[in-house]
Parts: structure tokens; C-alpha cells; sequence
């Protein structure tokens, strides 16, 4: 394994460790979401460019467009959340009174 599929492995494990363990505001879920979705896009960047095809040269920007549209419905949720409960904390969310 080369040292930068080394360091996107890493960066997405920690992002998913992040997001497994440290559940505490929406916000930094968000967050971990994000830094696994750039883990992602810059090695699938680097997957394309290694095999030099033109096929697959399209999936890097369309994982960003779909990276973009969850973060923005990840924001208006925080948004909507902050407004309706007052914070942001997942505990204080609760499933069965929605």
C-alpha cells in the first residue's frame, strides 16, 4: 500500500470513528460526513488519474454534486433543529415525538 492510499484509508477510517463514536452534536457529525466524503473524492481523483481512462473520469465530480447536495440537506436540517429544539445536541432528539 503507498504511503497516499495509506493516508486516504486513515482519513476516512477516522472520519467513521469519528462519526461512530464522538455522537454528540449534529454538527460535528456533519462534519465527520464531510471529511469522508473529501477522503473519498480525492482518492477516487487519484484512482482515475492512475488508470488513465476517460470512463470514469466523470465519478469524481459527480460524488462532489452528491457531496454538495448532503451537505446542504445536512445544514437545513441543523437549521430546522436548532430552531425547533434550540440546540443542536442528539440526545435531545428523539425519533418517536417527530
Amino acid at each position: 500500500m503507498t504511503p497516499a492510499h495509506f493516508s486516504f484509508s486513515s482519513a476516512f477510517i477516522l472520519g467513521l470513528m469519528g462519526l461512530a463514536f464522538h455522537r454528540t452534536h449534529l454538527l460535528s457529525a456533519l462534519l465527520c460526513l464531510e471529511g469522508m466524503m473529501l477522503s473519498l473524492f480525492i482518492a477516487l481523483s487519484l484512482w482515475v488519474l492512475q488508470l488513465e481512462t476517460t470512463g470514469y473520469s466523470s465519478a469524481p465530480l459527480l460524488l462532489l454534486a452528491f457531496s454538495a447536495c448532503e451537505a446542504s440537506a445536512g445544514l437545513a436540517l441543523l437549521v430546522a433543529t436548532a430552531r425547533t429544539h434550540g440546540t443542536d445536541r442528539l440526545q435531545s432528539l428523539n425519533l418517536l415525538q417527530c
